[in-house]
């Protein structure tokens, strides 16, 4: 076993020696390391990755939940209190003080476990050799020596020299500042080169911006250069949204408010009533408690918490938060269709050639079945095998047996093309021995294809492969091969024809030809590649995946457009979409035709067509800001360095987690682990489950707050007895925020949450029917409160017995006004509404026990003066809940009735209509 030794890590000339003396002193190899050395230098080196921020003590971060106006002017009182010998009144607001603290803290805790559980599943990846096998390795797991493959929209891992490059230019704005990509070249540097001058080195944290590059690690972790300034790239942001930052604000503001009024009550009381000054500070402290939403801001916290975690499960990691709250208004989704709509299975199906047509059997990777002729006999399977051969040549990918399936390492496309010339007969290691590879031009999306060198070994001169574009690989031909394998004029019609019958059947088409060289030239470069013979054609079938024509079912129904924007041919674009019933008539647009749009004109067109076919960023870029202007909120999916623009652009960026570049991650507010549209659906489900429980958090608390501070504002202005002591407001404060309103956190979504539309992204957090209920629910409250009371002494209950029946009144009704408020689209009288779920029901139990604690415990009767309620009160109080619910759900259904309020609108299931495809 071999390794390194510690010094290499400590030096800073490897930009200014010889990539062969940088192997040597690593003592490495351009095959790259094996495992037993990966694990020893592992070992002595570290992991590659920076430390984390150093975390903020526990006992700091509790301590700053007492950091709020509301909270110091509650501690302030607190010790007039106790100052003034009123020590029940103090020992109450200091455990409603401690209490949210405790909450507010636990919170917090869950809130960072689910951040760190996304960064977590956020690791990257990248491609390396390991004992001469390119393998997805693990980030942090790379080690000086370590051999990288990196090609346009990777992140370069670590710090690293370059082997071997072509046409590569690197974005090193994050640590030089220079905006422009640097073009790197393997050629050793002077060793005085500034940073920005090394252009013989890759560095950790920047990224490739085109070509393709073999690079050998020299450096990992802390001794990387973005390590020496301590930033660490690509962080999932910290848990703050602007809906908390509205929630805040209002909550400040609320809380200024609140602190006025009760001023405005303690002079009130105190000059017109007669109160006693202690007297009315205590009501009007604990009217503020009461009355001011304190933990709404945690509430909801958690509630995104919630949700995010829940998106996780369901494959969609939400690396910005404020994508749970823009989800719920997405009106269109553009989509890529490769692997996201379909099943990214590539299987190439069929082969055309001059020389007739030749089906391929099988499907998916494996290299299993046969090739059969249906036009052109042998002559036809001649011609494939051609094409199969030069398919073979001029692919970068890898094909694997495992657990009796294949799966591939590199492109889907080229996945296929291996299988194909493994059903045609060919070894790929015998081929590539006889024709190995000098050096290539790789793919671009500028240039559209691909093209290798190879030398001849049983002859003299070179062999160019090219695949591409079938249009692109034909504007770079001169000839055709013939029915006799010979050179003939090329008949473009023909190819043209071909490419157009095998598009309509939705097939992928690629393109292939060749060209001798009588020598092998010293560079290989773009302008090399002409004067091609054209070998033909093969078509490639990626059927849509199952689950994604039943998600864009749901989110038509939803009233969410589905958009397909993709590179492929036209006709094979609207075949797939006839398929996924994108639209009931597809229209198919090419970015040909977007070039002839002016921007004026586009929203029309961006909204009304179904799918964008042959499409670059730039057209991408384009449809996103056209449905913008319209007031759409559009999720966009991308995949490739190219797709950051209009990722960025868009109100949420998808990237893909297996196929997506890090690049493409790093733009998109969210990744989708699985490349499946069908996770996009789900996040939009549960981003409006999260958007719906968080309005009946706000729904629930408003009014039961509300309704206690209006029972007590009203006893002081008509100079009526207190229906309850500050102390027993206080309790009725402390124990229902910490339990009922947190178990609204967990609810499941309603039924039809998908059937409804969006919700306009300007729409108010606080709608007009939720006002409505606030103010409704609040008298209601007030009413059952002096209802109760008079109803105790009526029965000559004294006052102590009377307030402790409108304590137990406010909890009842607080609890089945919970159970009316989980279902605001819709009835709750349900068995699945009246069973609860488990956070409602173990809420509800802490509140009666607590309760039963109240009212019948001694010493808890000695701390808030109650006394024991008799068994047929107790009845009646319940009754009266169960009575205000009926009078909730009668109000619901009469307001649904009358139209009044849209989101009462009962929801309708759309039907997804048969296709229709216009181009």
């Amino acid at each position: 076993m071999v390794t390194a030794p510690p010094a290499t890590v400590a030096r800073s000339d490897w930009h200014a020696r010889p990539s062969d003396d940088v192997l040597q002193a690593l003592s490495a190899s351009a095959a790259g390391l094996s495992d037993t050395e990966v694990a020893a230098r592992l070992a002595t080196y570290g992991r590659n990755e920076l430390p984390p921020p150093r975390p903020v003590p526990a006992w700091r971060r509790f301590l700053r939940h007492f950091n709020d106006p509301l909270i110091l002017f509650l501690l302030a009182a607190a010790i007039v209190a106790l100052a003034l010998g009123h020590r029940v009144d103090a020992a109450v607001i200091a455990a409603v003080v401690t209490i949210n603290a405790i909450v507010g803290f636990v919170q917090e805790g869950r809130a960072e476990q689910a951040l760190s559980a996304l960064r977590s599943m956020l690791s990257p990846s990248a491609r390396a050799l390991r004992d001469g096998e390119r393998r997805l390795v693990a980030v942090e797991t790379l080690v000086p020596g370590d051999v990288l493959l990196l090609e346009a929209g990777d992140r370069v891992p670590a710090d690293a020299r370059l082997l071997r490059g072509r046409g590569l230019r690197v974005d090193e704005s994050v640590l030089t500042g220079e905006s422009v990509p640097v073009e790197k070249s393997v050629d050793a540097v002077a060793e005085g080169a500034d940073l920005g001058g090394r252009t013989s080195m890759l560095y950790s944290g920047t990224l490739v911006s085109a070509g393709q590059a073999t690079a050998v690690v020299v450096a990992t972790g802390t001794h990387t250069q973005i390590g020496h300034i301590g930033a660490l790239l690509g962080q999932v942001e910290m848990l703050t949204t602007p809906l908390l930052q509205q929630i805040k604000r209002f909550g400040k503001a609320f809380t200024a408010i609140a602190i006025v009024a009760a001023a405005a009550l303690f002079v009130f009381a105190v000059a017109a009533r007669g109160y006693v000054w202690l007297d009315a500070l205590m009501v009007v402290v604990a009217l503020a408690v009461g009355v001011v939403p304190e933990s709404l801001p945690a509430v909801i916290t958690i509630t995104l918490a919630i949700g995010v975690r829940r998106m996780a499960a369901r494959n969609a990691i939400v690396r910005r938060l404020p994508a749970v709250e823009t989800l719920g208004a997405t009106t269109v989704i553009c989509s890529d269709k490769t692997g996201t709509l379909t099943r990214n299975e590539m299987t190439a199906r069929g082969v055309v050639t001059a020389a007739g047509e030749v089906e391929a059997e099988g499907g998916g990777y494996a290299p299993v079945g046969a090739l059969s002729a249906r036009a052109g006999g042998d002559a036809a399977l001649a011609a494939a095998e051609r094409v199969a051969r030069i398919g073979l040549l001029c692919n970068d990918a890898r094909l694997h047996a495992s657990d009796g399936s294949w799966r591939i390492d590199g492109d889907p496309m080229e996945g296929a093309l291996l299988a194909l010339a493994g059903k045609a007969g060919l070894d790929g290691a015998s081929i590539g021995s006889m024709h190995p590879r000098l050096d290539e031009v790789p793919f671009d999306a500028a240039h559209r294809f691909m093209a290798t060198l190879h030398a001849e070994i049983e002859g003299e001169g070179a062999l160019v492969c090219v695949k591409g574009a079938p249009e692109q690989v034909l504007a770079l031909s001169a000839w055709q091969a013939g029915h006799g394998m010979g050179e003939e004029a090329l008949d473009p019609a023909f190819w043209r024809r071909a490419i157009d019958a095998s598009g309509a059947e939705g097939q992928r088409v690629l393109g292939f030809a060749w060209r001798k060289l009588e020598r092998v030239p010293e560079r290989f470069e773009l302008p090399d590649v002409g004067g091609l013979v054209f070998a033909g054609i093969v078509g490639f079938i990626d059927p849509p995946r199952d689950e994604a024509i039943r998600a864009v079912a749901d989110c038509r129904s939803a009233g969410i457009a589905v958009k397909m924007i993709t590179g492929d041919h036209a006709a094979t674009a609207a075949a797939i979409a006839g398929q996924l019933r994108l639209a009931d008539e597809v229209r198919v647009v090419t970015g040909q035709e977007l070039e002839g749009v002016a921007d004026a004109d586009l929203p029309t067109l961006a909204e009304s067509a179904s799918v964008f076919a042959r499409t670059t960023p730039e057209h991408k870029l384009r449809i996103v800001r056209a449905l913008q202007s319209r007031g759409h909120t559009v999720a966009m999916t991308g995949d490739g360095v190219n797709d950051a623009p209009s990722l960025k652009q868009a109100d949420i960026g998808i990237a893909m987690g297996h196929k997506g570049t890090e690049a493409a991650k790093e733009a998109s507010e969210m990744v989708l682990a699985d490349d499946n549209f069908a996770s996009i659906d789900a996040a939009v489900y549960e981003g409006r489950a999260v958007y719906d429980n968080i309005r009946k958090v706000i729904a629930w608390t408003l009014p039961t707050n509300g309704g206690e501070a209006l029972a007590v504002v009203l006893a002081i202005l008509f100079g009526l007895v207190l229906p309850m002591t500050p102390p027993q407001i206080l309790w009725i404060n402390m124990v229902l925020t910490v339990t009922l309103g947190l178990a609204l956190a967990f609810e499941p979504p309603e039924q039809g949450v998908m059937a409804r539309p969006p919700r306009r992204r300007d729409a108010a957090l606080v709608s007009p029917f939720m006002l409505w209920r606030i103010v409704l629910v609040s008298l209601l409250f007030s009413a059952g409160a002096f209802g109760i009371f008079a109803w105790a002494q009526a029965r000559g209950h004294d006052v102590e017995t009377a307030r402790t029946m409108v304590v137990n009144m406010f909890c009842v009704m607080e609890i089945f006004y919970l159970f009316s408020v989980r279902y605001l689209h819709g009835t709750s009288f349900s068995l699945q509404g009246l069973r609860g779920t488990p956070a409602v029901l173990w809420a509800i139990a802490a509140v009666v026990l607590a309760q039963l604690a109240f009212t019948y415990l001694p010493w808890m009767q000695a701390i808030f003066d109650s006394r024991p309620v008799p068994l047929f009160e107790g009845i009646v109080i319940v009754l009266a809940g169960m009575a205000m619910m009926l009078v909730l759900e009668v109000e619901k259904w009469l307001l649904r009735k009358m139209g009044l309020f849209d989101e009462l609108k009962p929801a309708t299931e759309k039907s997804a209509p048969s296709p229709g495809v216009t181009i």
